[in-house]
């Protein structure tokens, strides 16, 4: 049994993908169909920056998904493996939309419009209700939720044993920080972000993607594909919709849903998209699950010619 995993924001840089645009057709369809959906050139900014445009919440969630997709699709049509009953796929929040295009539920045209609408709305909610996110190293999840109540702030991402991010308002934040130091934490790490992401201060950001998710068409998943939501397989296009609109404004359960597919029997992983970052989550949740990362053209040559088989 076989795990996807799909990147998420934070991991993007500029240059990533120009290699597979280069060498895959299927990959330089994918860009080539992101830059005309959203009426600009995606590819370009992917491929030459600016870094600071690049990292901008509305241009990184469509760049990062196209990037992710585009190595999912040289990987998918080198390696002649498909989207199947028997394997799971998952994204970190935006690496969501990533694994329902894999599966099949959404189409890549409507999966990239729809992250840039919602990077635009989180942006939108980040200038109306500022706030900050923190990555708490070293404290296990009942230590920061208690931090969280003494602190006022939220339980963003709950990544890995011992790293846990927490989201709020730029005055709690730094509060939980002091507390979190004072309590032991190994380090506290603010994210560069442009909000409080993964908590209530993104709930009219939730509230409009509502509105763009009634516009596509969203189908049954042709694999499993485990919510951030609930780390539990959505079935039907109903709870695709319904995690995708509350994801936003909800906890990242992440190491609950690697645990979820270990425990279906999965110990070999792909990894989509820029960086490592899944990779080394997982190593700190089972280190014994074997990834493999597909990034670059000889990522793919590499499992084409069978020296990673799944």
């Amino acid at each position: 049994m076989v795990g996807y995993l799909f990147a998420g924001q934070g991991s993007q840089y500029a240059g990533m993908g120009k290699d597979l645009y280069e060498s895959f057709p299927a990959s330089k369809a994918v860009f080539d169909a992101a830059d005309q959906v959203l009426g600009f050139a995606l590819s370009k900014l992917c491929f030459e920056g600016p870094a600071e445009e690049l990292k901008q919440t509305k241009n990184c969630q469509p760049a990062i998904l196209t990037m992710t997709t585009a190595a999912w699709e040289a990987f998918r049509t080198s390696s002649g493996q498909q989207s199947t009953a028997s394997s799971y796929a998952a994204g970190l929040s935006l690496g969501e939309y990533s694994a329902l295009v894999a599966a099949e539920a959404i189409s890549f045209e409507d999966a990239v419009y729809l992250v840039r609408r919602r990077g635009e709305f989180m942006e939108e909610d980040a200038l109306r209700m500022p706030g900050k996110m923190l990555s708490i190293l070293g404290l296990d999840l009942s230590a920061i939720t208690k931090i969280c109540s003494d602190s006022h702030t939220y339980i963003a991402n709950i990544n890995s044993p011992g790293q846990i991010v927490i989201s709020g308002g730029a005055k709690e934040i730094e509060a939980a920080k002091a507390i979190a130091q004072e309590r032991g934490a190994k380090r506290c790490i603010a994210l560069e972000v442009s909000g409080s992401f993964h908590s209530p201060f993104m709930k009219e950001a939730s509230a409009k993607l509502a509105k763009e998710l009634d516009k596509v068409k969203i189908q049954d998943p042709r694999m499993a594909v485990v919510s951030n939501v609930t780390a539990k397989p959505v079935l039907n296009a109903s709870e695709v919709r319904e995690n995708l609109i509350a994801q936003v404004a909800s906890s990242v359960l992440w190491e609950d849903s690697m645990r979820y597919i270990l425990a279906q029997g999965a110990r070999s992983f792909f990894e989509f998209g820029p960086g490592k970052v899944l990779k080394g989550l997982m190593a700190r949740i089972d280190a014994d699950a074997q990834v493999k990362n597909i990034e670059k053209k000889d990522d793919v040559c590499v499992v084409k010619g069978g020296a990673h088989a799944a």
